[in-house]
């Protein structure tokens, strides 16, 4: 199966992309910038060139045809400013949701932000992206051509990975390795029993796969 990974050079895609090649995935990571590209073939993934800020809908889900699975990862990182909360975190994550439903590609999970809420209040450039999150999840989940989920994790570190989370609707806030989050990802790709489930993720005591299997039902 092939999975199309938006942002695919973010810290969190990186990993998740190294994961799902592991796993023997034919992983494709879009990036803009062609001077990325070694950096995902060295983890086992086909760099793809679009600019999700200027790209037409048509161009994104050309991207996207024969994927059976797609991710979202894509940030418009911490040294941006409000603007740019716009058309990434809020406006590219729409497109990428469209173009899903344009490519026939069911399956789509998200990476969103514990407190996104498209109502949250506040002038700050935190404030914005949250507001941008919460507005590009609501949309993500009227998309009834898709079978979405929704993850939002905590606090993100760079300490090792335990493997160990806490999953659930609601966890309350705390940190959570990056690691740990690809991993979580890795096992929704995979469970699209979760579709139509908004998931918050910290560290805990569950390993990853029984924390998914758990939310699913399994």
């Amino acid at each position: 199966m092939r999975i199309v990974i938006a942002g695919g050079h973010g810290q969190i895609a990186l990993r998740l992309e190294r994961l799902l090649a592991l796993r023997g995935y034919e992983v494709a990571g879009i990036i803009r910038n062609p001077a990325q590209g070694d950096d995902l073939r060295a983890v086992g993934a086909e760099p793809v060139l679009c600019d999700l800020e200027s790209a037409s809908l048509e161009q994104v889900a050309a991207v996207l045809q024969g994927a059976g699975a797609a991710v979202f990862a894509a940030g418009a990182g911490p040294g941006s400013g409000i603007a740019r909360k716009e058309t990434v975190d809020r406006g590219a994550a729409m497109l990428f949701a469209d173009a899903a439903e344009r490519a026939r590609v069911r399956r789509l999970v998200v990476v969103s932000s514990m407190g996104a809420d498209p109502h949250h209040e506040g002038d700050s450039v935190f404030d914005a992206y949250l507001r941008a999150k919460g507005e590009a999840d609501t949309y993500v989940q009227t998309r009834l051509g898709l079978e979405w989920t929704i993850l939002r994790p905590g606090q993100l570190t760079d300490e090792p990975g335990t493997g160990l989370v806490r999953l659930e609707a609601s966890t309350g806030r705390g940190p959570v390795p990056r690691d740990d989050v690809a991993a979580v990802l890795a096992e929704l790709v995979e469970t699209p029993a979760t579709a139509g489930l908004t998931l918050e993720l910290v560290s805990g005591s569950t390993p990853a796969e029984v924390a998914v299997k758990a939310v699913a039902g399994n």
